[in-house]
């Protein structure tokens, strides 16, 4: 029999690792460079995976410690713009995700089965328990993974 949980918190441990790995060794140039269209460059990538990293731990948090709590949504292509993510040094943002990633996996480690089933009104999708929401950031993760290995063979 399957432990989704377990599988998703063993996610959850290797996507730094993998994420680590995709953008080492990177010049500068590449991990500034946007691909054709609005798409985003890896820096790009990496700042948008810790920033939403440190969303979902807030998120995960209230749906703790607090019934049902209202999660408004957000935009993450603004963020992108307003916190000028090209800027931003590429160390710190992976120490960043990995960090707040770390953090994440502690907390839903100290779950129980109820935890996990503990619910949040998400304003675009409506009732989401954590699992849920665990899983749907681990394909969030790799979506931007793949993001990222199609930048660097491109």
């Amino acid at each position: 029999m399957f432990d989704t949980r377990a599988e998703l918190l063993d996610i959850y441990r290797a996507t730094p690792v993998t994420l680590r790995a995709l953008v080492a060794p990177s010049d500068d140039t590449l991990i500034k460079r946007r691909p054709a269209g609005d798409s985003w460059a890896i820096i790009e990538i990496v700042a948008h995976l810790a920033d939403a990293e440190e969303m979902v731990v807030n998120r995960i948090e209230r749906m703790v410690v607090e019934d049902d709590p209202a999660l408004p949504a957000y935009d993450p292509g603004d963020l992108a713009e307003v916190s000028d993510y090209r800027s931003r040094d590429l160390a710190s943002e992976l120490d960043r995700f990995e960090s707040v990633r770390a953090t994440h996996t502690a907390r839903l480690e100290g779950l129980d089965s109820a935890g996990w089933q503990r619910t949040g009104q998400h304003e675009e999708v409506g009732e989401i328990t954590i699992e849920a929401m665990t899983a749907h950031m681990a394909a969030h993760d790799a979506v931007h993974l793949a993001q990222i290995s199609r930048i660097r063979n491109s």
